[in-house]
């Protein structure tokens, strides 16, 4: 009889632990952290961009390089490599779901001769010296889909975009400071600028939400 009641008296305090614990950690803790990620900003929700008519078309935190066809006027800010990148393809081609690191190190020779064809693009694109162009701008994330880029590498970008935008370079490097933010929690990392913000700022585009993006 006593070994019945021992028994039972385990069972019983088994199952009040079960319970509580599936009240605490089933219920109650993923609600608070619920809750939590829903206080101050939409990151938990993928920290969306929307456009003049509050539609969707992109995400702050990923960054997809604007692409313009061949001999057309380029009215974006630029990205850093994004994507994945073979080893035929010194650019990446901007697709956030092939977003890989590239794996190649220092002593790569394929990433050193992707950076000298990189700078010497830019270069060109930018109508600057290669030596004005910075080394985020040659080089991708680990992420691959890095939205932020050095505030050097907005600037040599700013008089192409003010020009073909028909904007004034002011205007231009006064959104580049709007959209500038600085080092994580003030201490970590250094000062970026969000080229998808940017870049939405920049056009003012409304795209309807049965449109693209």
């Amino acid at each position: 009889m006593r070994f019945v009641q021992g028994f039972l008296r385990q069972v019983l305090a088994g199952l009040a632990v079960l319970l509580a614990l599936t009240v605490i950690l089933g219920i109650a803790y993923p609600a608070v952290v619920w809750g939590i990620s829903r206080i101050g900003t939409d990151s938990a929700e993928g920290s969306p961009l929307r456009d003049a008519q509050g539609c969707v078309v992109g995400s702050s935190l990923i960054g997809v390089d604007p692409q313009v066809a061949p001999g057309q006027p380029d009215p974006y800010f630029h990205t850093r490599v994004t994507g994945s990148v073979t080893d035929d393809d010194a650019f990446a081609p901007g697709d956030p779901a092939a977003a890989l690191p590239s794996n190649q190190g220092p002593s790569s020779e394929v990433l050193a001769s992707f950076v000298e064809q990189r700078r010497a693009a830019i270069a060109a694109r930018e109508n600057v010296d290669p030596s004005a162009v910075p080394p985020d701008a040659v080089t991708g994330s680990g992420s691959g889909i890095d939205p932020d880029i050095s505030p050097a590498y907005a600037a040599i970008q700013v008089a192409r975009v003010a020009q073909v935008n028909g904007a004034s370079v002011d205007d231009v490097e006064a959104l580049v400071d709007k959209y500038t933010h600085g080092p994580q929690y003030g201490v970590l990392g250094a000062e970026a600028v969000n080229v998808p913000e940017l870049n939405l700022a920049l056009s003012g585009k409304e795209t309807g939400c049965g449109g693209q993006g």
